[in-house]
């Protein structure tokens, strides 16, 4: 398992060599108050001074500290060849002859066996950033330090929780304190290691209070209670290192910080964990081997490994979808154009075939939503168009008033003995034409999926045309051309149909037989009672002259002057004698059986004209449309003309994808063996 911390430290290499945070490795991060001992906490798992030290707000930038356990020098000396130090897998430094070191990504090439170079650089780097007075940032701070006298830990040192600006601080200097910690904190695979200070109300920490935001279960949280040799005299925090104050699942361990006197006068580290370890005896005796900087460091590197371990196989799992999702992203930005002629023709060719197969419902990106493409357009056809014909009236809008009229109108100055053939032509072509609107929306409406169907190919089928949106709207322009062309031509021939149908009103059509014979059976009924008809005649005389004739004292009507006929007024004016109910029966029966003949005519041939005219010819001429109107060389270097972004967008994603699979490569180094 000792194996597994140097992984997670090659991991964060790989990622922070192209600054993905993309994957959120396992690491212990440092959370505590200002002054509550979280430098000394540090500095005693390292064994050496190296933090930055002074009043107020002195961790300003997030350190992500690598700690890696190397052998001696004298070890590896022998170890080496001649002059040289052996290269392991802990150590990328094999000519260091000092016993400790450490290096900064910031400038990793250089290597500082000098600890207090390493905190003047820490200062500097700090400044560079934030500035010299007392700024904060969270870019961090990756500092590696090799020794013998380290076990392997990843660590993450905050700045500490502030309540009152100084310097050249905002005045919400806290919120952004506490937000840079939560940031840390938040990631899953976080150990939190809160640091609060002996002498303090431990129900008022504020390391705690953080912790208990994305850790309410306690399953990552562990606390350091530092200064315990700073207690007032009486006082010990024993209750509180059982747990008894505020149970900590992880566990709770008690440290003796060095004294400022201590700093001042450079007593070691060494020598203060001695002094530690008396304390511990003297004041703990029950706790002292579960106390002190070297337990903390111990448990930190098992809590760490184990932590590491559990985390493994999610994280594995991430970085391989991950490395799915990158792969796909490259994949969908392509590679730089060489050949402008055949990337264009490739394009096209390929946006003409998603097209069609979009209107055969052969297309790759089938929707699940909605109706798209043919199938829309059958729904149209069919539903749309076949409902709207169907619940056409034959008769509406067609009162009796209005047959009465017509049959008069068509006889001329001569009473009727039969219905006239005219009449019924008049009237049905006048219903005919109501099938005309709707069937001049059905085109409409194919129209506009075809329409639909170019922003479907382009977002959902050709990939290549995020790349150039150059290429992208010309390709929308040329289709949408090609449409806005035909629709009238469409529109046309669907006019043409309905026309065609009141050109010529076939009383011989076979489905029109019956209602022919059922007029004729009425006409010859009527012809056949010769007496009665005569009476009906004479009857039918006298209603017209007392109905039509003109008014007494007006004489026979000049030009421009109108005539009154009674007769023409609202139906209810007068009872329809029960000849001129037979005859409005018969002609609303020739209306409706013709009306429906046309109407079913006219519902099988639009749709197969809108087909042909249209949808099909559209099919047809789509790709040699689109080559010939931009595969002009003129063009190719304009349509295929990649946003600025883009190529930084590639190299980007290129970047992290390379990251993914070198990190999967270093997972898969680790054996089974090593994680128990």
């Amino acid at each position: 398992m000792e194996a597994l911390v140097p992984t997670i430290n090659r991991l964060q290499e790989v990622f922070l060599t192209v600054g993905a945070e993309i994957v959120q490795l396992p690491q212990i991060v440092v959370v505590g108050c200002q002054s509550s001992g979280k430098s000394s906490v540090l500095e005693s798992l390292v064994g050496r001074d190296f933090l930055p030290r002074g009043s107020g707000v002195v961790t300003r930038r997030p350190l992500v500290l690598q700690l890696i356990n190397v052998a001696p020098l004298q070890e590896r000396l022998q170890l080496g060849s001649g002059n040289d130090v052996k290269k392991t897998p802990q150590s990328s430094f094999p000519g260091v002859r000092a016993e400790e070191w450490g290096t900064f990504l910031h400038c990793k090439n250089q290597i500082f066996t000098d600890f207090q170079e390493i905190r003047r650089e820490i200062e500097a780097e700090t400044e560079r950033s934030s500035g010299n007075n007392k700024g904060i940032t969270s870019e961090p701070i990756y500092l590696k330090l090799y020794s013998p006298r380290v076990l392997s830990l990843s660590l993450v040192d905050l700045p500490g929780i502030t309540k009152v600006p100084v310097g050249d601080q905002p005045e919400d200097i806290e919120a952004q304190v506490q937000e840079m910690i939560l940031s840390f904190i938040s990631n899953p695979n976080a150990l939190i290691l809160a640091v609060s200070p002996a002498n303090s109300d431990l129900a008022t920490s504020d390391a705690l209070k953080l912790a208990r935001e994305v850790d309410p279960d306690g399953r990552r949280t562990l606390l350091v209670v530092s200064k315990l040799d700073l207690m007032d005299a009486g006082t010990d925090a024993l209750e509180v290192l059982l747990g008894r104050v505020i149970p900590i699942r992880l566990g709770i361990i008690g440290v003796a910080n060095r004294s400022q006197h201590d700093i001042n006068t450079q007593k070691t580290l060494e020598h203060s964990m001695k002094d530690e370890h008396a304390f511990l005896q003297r004041h703990y005796p029950s706790l002292a081997s579960r106390a002190g900087s070297r337990y903390l460091a111990r448990a930190l590197s098992r809590l760490l490994m184990r932590h590491i371990r559990d985390c493994l196989p999610d994280l594995k799992a991430r970085v391989a979808v991950l490395s799915g999702q990158y792969q796909a992203r490259l994949s969908g930005y392509g590679q730089p154009v060489e050949d402008h002629g055949a990337t264009l023709l490739q394009i096209v060719t390929k946006f003409a075939s998603d097209y069609c197969n979009t209107i055969e419902g052969t297309g790759r990106y089938i929707q699940t939503s909605e109706l798209c493409g043919g199938a829309r357009i059958c729904y149209i056809f069919h539903e749309t168009f076949g409902r709207t014909l169907q619940s056409i009236d034959p008769l509406g809008g067609l009162s009796e008033l209005d047959i009465l009229t017509a049959i008069r109108n068509a006889t001329g100055p001569r009473p009727a003995l039969f219905v006239p053939e005219v009449s019924f032509e008049l009237l049905v072509k006048r219903q005919m034409k109501r099938l005309e609107e709707p069937s001049l929306r059905c085109v409409e409406l194919v129209h506009e999926e075809l329409q639909r169907i170019i922003q479907h190919c382009c977002s959902f089928s050709t990939q290549e045309l995020l790349r150039f949106p150059k290429l992208h709207d010309a390709i929308v322009e040329v289709v949408t051309g090609l449409l806005r062309k035909r629709l009238p031509v469409t529109n046309e021939m669907v006019h043409n149909l309905v026309a065609i149908e009141l050109a010529y009103i076939n009383t011989k059509h076979p489905d029109f037989t019956d209602a022919g014979q059922v007029s004729a059976s009425v006409n010859s009924e009527q012809g056949g009672r010769c007496p009665s008809q005569q009476a009906e005649a004479l009857d039918g005389v006298k209603r017209w002259k007392d109905g039509n004739a003109p008014a007494a004292g007006f004489g026979s009507p000049g030009r421009g002057q109108a005539v009154s006929f009674p007769d023409t007024a609202a139906p209810g004016s007068r009872k329809l004698s029960s000849r001129e109910r037979r005859d409005c029966e018969v002609i609303q029966r020739l209306i409706k059986c013709y009306f429906l003949i046309v109407r079913k005519s006219i519902q099988d041939s639009v749709p197969k004209t809108v087909m042909h005219f249209l949808v099909n010819f559209v099919k047809e001429r789509l790709q040699s449309e689109l080559v010939g109107q931009l595969y002009k060389q003129r063009l190719l270097q304009e349509l295929l003309a990649e946003p600025q972004d883009t190529a930084q967008q590639r190299a980007e994603v290129a970047q992290t994808l390379e990251a993914l699979q070198r990190a999967n490569g270093v997972i898969s180094e680790i054996r089974e063996t090593h994680l128990w």
